[in-house]
């Protein structure tokens, strides 16, 4: 039975499925392509991202997904569906497996429950819904049982949690639905303002990825872009450097900055104490962004650090709390 446990990070930008004893087979965008006029569904994951923003008038590429919250429940369930077979076959439906998903903290009982029965409508037997950061914790590797303070923030697509862990459970949390896509957005802002170039989200988080940072790199690196000229209408390419990708990704990290000071304004003294002894810990896709950690060490203070494999902690982390919840058991 133990074999099929899943842990899935149902993110506003990727799902990832964590299986028992083979890790993370399989990482996805969450998009899902669909015909409005028929309601068939038409490509889901990968093969529809590449379709976002490239579609004609009667397929929808959509994220049914906003702010790790499910906004289309019934195209969350198909999706599910589609991500579990694949991961583990379909051979797997005669003895429906345990499935832990995770949410963000701020997550409402409401929005909790959605999640639990699109998965038990995907096929599970028992479902765990687990708070992200505290799945980020155990991701990477942080022994979350012990009465010691532990800072987590996880930096997904569309949100944001920033948590202080002790004794498996959170003590202090706050969740900001500004990450990833936010971070692209206001690149996306920025290449309007600036350079009158209109770019899409894709070609946002390719600048993001490569020369994107929130922190003055020491040499400052550059990268051609092609979008569309907003004063001809005409194609256009414009070089862009990483120090304007600090200037136009500053509002919003600073949102994230603002976040992690509120929390420990929060936090009981002893658990501060930890915190600064033990540093902050940074998961998720987000914290893939040059120069974070520095931004954070030099606004709080403390040492700050990426889990060894930031993009799949969470999932690791879900997957892995249903062994913890055993051993808990019996203890």
């Amino acid at each position: 039975m133990a074999s099929s446990d899943i842990g899935i990070d149902l993110g506003t930008a990727s799902v990832l499925v964590y299986v028992k004893g083979k890790g993370v087979v399989l990482k996805e965008p969450s998009v899902v392509a669909y015909d409005k006029d028929t309601n068939q569904i038409k490509a889901i994951g990968e093969e529809a991202r590449l379709m976002l923003g490239r579609t004609p008038g009667n397929i929808m590429a959509v994220r049914p997904l906003r702010a790790g919250v499910i906004s289309d429940y019934r195209i969350t369930e198909k999706m599910l569906k589609y991500f579990i077979q694949k991961a583990v076959g379909k051979s797997f439906f005669g003895r429906r497996p345990r499935i832990s998903v995770c949410v963000p903290s701020g997550a409402t009982e409401v929005e909790k429950r959605a999640v639990e029965d699109a998965t038990y409508q995907a096929g599970a037997r028992d479902v765990y819904v687990i708070e992200e950061p505290v799945a980020a914790a155990i991701g990477a590797g942080i022994d979350i049982s012990r009465p010691c303070g532990n800072m987590i923030v996880d930096i997904g697509g569309g949100t944001t949690d920033v948590a202080v862990i002790s004794l498996s459970g959170v003590v202090v949390s706050a969740s900001i639905k500004v990450a990833g896509d936010d971070f692209d957005e206001a690149i996306v802002r920025f290449m309007r303002k600036r350079h009158n170039l209109l770019i899409g989200e894709r070609s946002a988080e390719e600048i993001k990825i490569n020369i994107g940072t929130c922190y003055k790199r020491p040499e400052n690196v550059t990268m051609d872009i092609r979008g569309r000229n907003l004063v001809t209408g005409l194609p256009k390419t414009v070089t862009i450097s990483s120090d304007e990708t600090e200037e136009a990704l500053r509002e919003v990290t600073s949102q994230i900055v603002d976040a992690i000071h509120s929390v420990l304004e929060k936090t009981p003294p002893e658990l501060a104490a930890d915190i600064a002894d033990r540093g902050i810990v940074l998961t998720g896709g987000g914290a893939l962004l040059h120069g974070l950690e520095d931004l954070i060490e030099e606004n709080t203070g403390i040492t700050t650090m990426t889990a060894e494999d930031p993009l799949t902690a969470v999932a690791v982390g879900t997957g892995k709390y249903v062994e913890f919840l055993s051993t808990q058991d019996k203890g």
